[in-house]
């Protein structure tokens, strides 16, 4: 698929784009639709606590111990800590 028909997500300005419009250090995506894009960090929050909930079913350790409320791991407000 042709990259400049996907949405991408600029997590400076908070909004989509069509196609790789922002530098790679500052998008997400792509995503299929617009409204797939301004999802990107509920999409982001899903995708952290399924996978905290599997290295914790892997480590067997409980799954409500490995994240917080906000989906991401203890300790990483923005996401980018705690790996």
């Amino acid at each position: 698929m042709d990259n400049s028909k996907l949405w991408y997500f600029n997590t400076v300005r908070n909004e989509p784009e069509l196609g790789p419009v922002s530098p790679v250090s500052q998008r997400m995506g792509p995503y299929r639709s617009r409204e797939e894009a301004l999802r990107a960090w509920d999409i982001v929050r899903e995708r952290n606590r399924r996978w905290e909930r599997q290295d914790a079913e892997w480590h067997g350790v409980d799954a409500d111990d490995a994240t917080g409320e906000d989906g991401l791991p203890d300790g990483s407000a923005d996401g980018r800590g705690g790996r």
